[in-house]
């Protein structure tokens, strides 16, 4: 359990990649996204949690902004602790834009786990945690996921695939840090 608590509360916070974007525009790139997420403990907003529970529910927030466009999503995860390393689950939420605030009480009983997200199974290695996994959201849309978790940064590569062709994700992995709240 040690480990999930130590992945979780590197997870939860504010993060933004405002230096990997300004590079990035200083080079010239620039469809490269600005990109924010803000990951929130919401297990006090699951109702009906089995007594034993040892598990972390996040509401991750996530802003990309690119070339004068914005695309907001929300995305709930589950966090346990299993036998292969920490398992991230995906829960379907009933509304694709919704932030911590907005979130409503929900029923554990009520909670659906994703169909189409293959969870992911994160591992530390060298006191970092990495892992990922790759979905089938159709027989012709595949999502690849791999993360990389620090206590300076975030590191995420995430990638859709129609037909083998991407038409979702960057040769680089977005890097986020850590910001105050404000930010």
């Amino acid at each position: 359990m040690k480990q999930l608590e130590e992945m979780v509360e590197l997870l939860v916070g504010h993060f933004d990649n405002r230096n990997q974007y300004a590079k990035m525009q200083e080079q010239g790139r620039m469809d490269y996204p600005y990109a924010k997420h803000v990951n929130s403990l919401c297990n006090e907003k699951i109702m009906g949690l089995p007594k034993d529970f040892d598990g972390y529910f996040v509401l991750e927030e996530s802003e990309y902004e690119i070339q004068g466009k914005t695309n907001r999503s929300s995305h709930l995860f589950l966090f346990t602790q299993e036998e292969k390393g920490i398992k991230l689950t995906s829960y379907e939420l009933s509304a694709k834009d919704v932030t911590f605030a907005d979130f409503q009480l929900i029923n554990y009983d009520e909670l659906k786990e994703s169909a189409k997200f293959t969870p992911a199974y994160y591992v530390k290695k060298e006191g970092i945690y990495e892992g990922g996994s790759v979905s089938h959201f159709s027989p012709v849309l595949t999502f690849t996921l791999f993360e990389r978790f620090s206590p300076e940064w975030l590191e995420v590569s995430e990638m859709m695939e129609v037909n083998g062709k991407r038409t979702f994700g960057y040769d680089e992995p977005i890097i986020y840090e850590r910001v105050a709240q404000d930010d």
